[in-house]
């Protein structure tokens, strides 16, 4: 008996359940990762959850084309993970997810979480849609809320009072179950504010020094798709000009051409003091640490207009870019950057010309509750699973300290001359 029971019991014991754990009685909780972007969304959410010894926590990685590496970040996390086949098969009390590829096929209620600064990039595969049809991003389009014409998530979060007034003309059906919950990025760096020159000692920028942070999302729009244009000069400002750059680029840039290309493309930045973010780093503290932000249409770019930093723009698809997001309102008030003069010119007039409230604009719709992400999200997953809350008030945490940015440089290849 004991060797049938050892041979028909191979799933994992969070799958199994039973006698095999320790802990029971608990609401389970499958927490669906597509994406090392998703993952960290998400990681916003599971970390107010972990600590309640009512809920168990079950993690699984859904197909995806930007899929690679997300099983290894989330190990580096202490997360091990159950296969997607059996995950779909089990029943659970909930599910969070920041993506929408699979969900449909799961055994439970959904609650999607929105990801990103808002809603920026339209859907670029028209290839479904009626004639005449109006294109809309991902989080508010029918073609990632429905499945066969039926809502597929029995909750969505979202970050701004805007997003309803959109998801109300785009997908009606889901509005009952909208809710409004604000972002943790925003809530994050403002945590992070007070701390800039303990970042920007972490990092290694010395009195005197100053950082440009480049941030690209992914795409061939993206500052990293043109980096042929910006490239050259970024290399010519390095050398005794006082500048230290930091990178960072987009996960799924890295997960599309794999982390030894991507550094192999960026092989003349070696031995210039430019850094390249690991696609698993928290990047909120290098922007809150920048003197400039250049970058693109991405999220990162809208974001660090809640810091201290001037931002100048590289051109951006205008075509590809909802006119009511966060990217679009940057672009009418941010400078944008000339490939034939000086860079260093183009940082000291852009940092000149910058108005008090320049910005303000674009920061108000990042979101429409600013500083209480936490506290609604938990409200509204704790509804869902019937429980109630904690009573402490959930931990908004500032970003933690960076290590130095030498430690990010492009590191040699073997056999490279150095």
């Amino acid at each position: 008996m004991g060797d049938r029971v050892s041979v028909r019991t191979t799933k994992p014991a969070l799958i199994e359940q039973g006698h095999w754990l320790t802990v029971r009685d608990c609401k389970r909780v499958l927490v669906v990762v597509h994406t090392v972007t998703f993952a960290q969304r998400l990681r916003d959410v599971f970390e107010l959850l972990e600590t309640d010894l009512r809920i168990q926590l079950v993690f699984t990685v859904a197909p995806h084309a930007f899929g690679n590496g997300t099983t290894e970040f989330l190990r580096s996390l202490g997360i091990a993970t159950v296969p997607w086949e059996d995950a779909l098969r089990t029943e659970f009390d909930l599910a969070l997810a920041a993506g929408s590829r699979g969900v449909h096929e799961l055994r439970t209620p959904v609650l999607r979480i929105s990801h990103g600064a808002g809603h920026i990039k339209l859907l670029t595969d028209v290839a479904a849609l009626a004639q005449g049809e109006r294109r809309w991003p991902g989080m508010l389009s029918r073609r990632h809320l429905l499945h066969e014409g039926r809502l597929v998530p029995a909750a969505i979060v979202y970050a701004h009072d805007r997003d309803l007034e959109e998801l109300a003309r785009s997908c009606p059906e889901a509005l009952p179950v909208a809710h409004v919950v604000g972002d943790p990025c925003v809530d994050r760096i403002m945590a992070g504010k007070p701390r800039r020159e303990a970042y920007r000692r972490a990092l290694g920028i010395e009195d005197g020094q100053r950082l440009v942070v480049v941030t690209s999302t992914w795409g061939p729009a993206s500052t990293f798709g043109r980096l042929d244009s910006l490239l050259p000069q970024l290399l010519g400002q390095v050398r005794g000009d006082g500048y230290r750059i930091a990178m960072l680029v987009h996960p799924n840039v890295f997960a599309g051409h794999g982390i030894r290309q991507v550094h192999g493309w960026l092989a003349c930045c070696r031995g210039r003091g430019i850094a390249v973010l690991p696609p698993e780093s928290d990047w909120q503290a290098p922007l809150i640490a920048a003197d400039w932000i250049i970058g693109d249409h991405g999220s990162l770019t809208a974001y660090g207009t809640l810091t201290d930093a001037t931002t100048l723009l590289t051109a951006g698809p205008r075509r590809e870019v909802s006119t009511r997001s966060p990217a679009a309102l940057l672009s009418a008030v941010a400078p944008v950057v000339s490939p034939v003069y000086p860079l260093a010119e183009q940082l000291e007039y852009a940092a000149q010309l910058r108005c008090p409230g320049q910005y303000d604009q674009v920061a108000a719709s990042l979101s429409s509750v600013p500083g209480q992400f936490h506290r609604r999200m938990r409200s509204v997953v704790y509804r869902m699973l019937g429980l109630g809350e904690p009573a402490l008030p959930p931990l908004v945490a500032p970003p933690p300290l960076p290590p130095s940015l030498t430690r990010w440089e492009i590191p040699a290849c073997r056999g490279e001359a150095v």
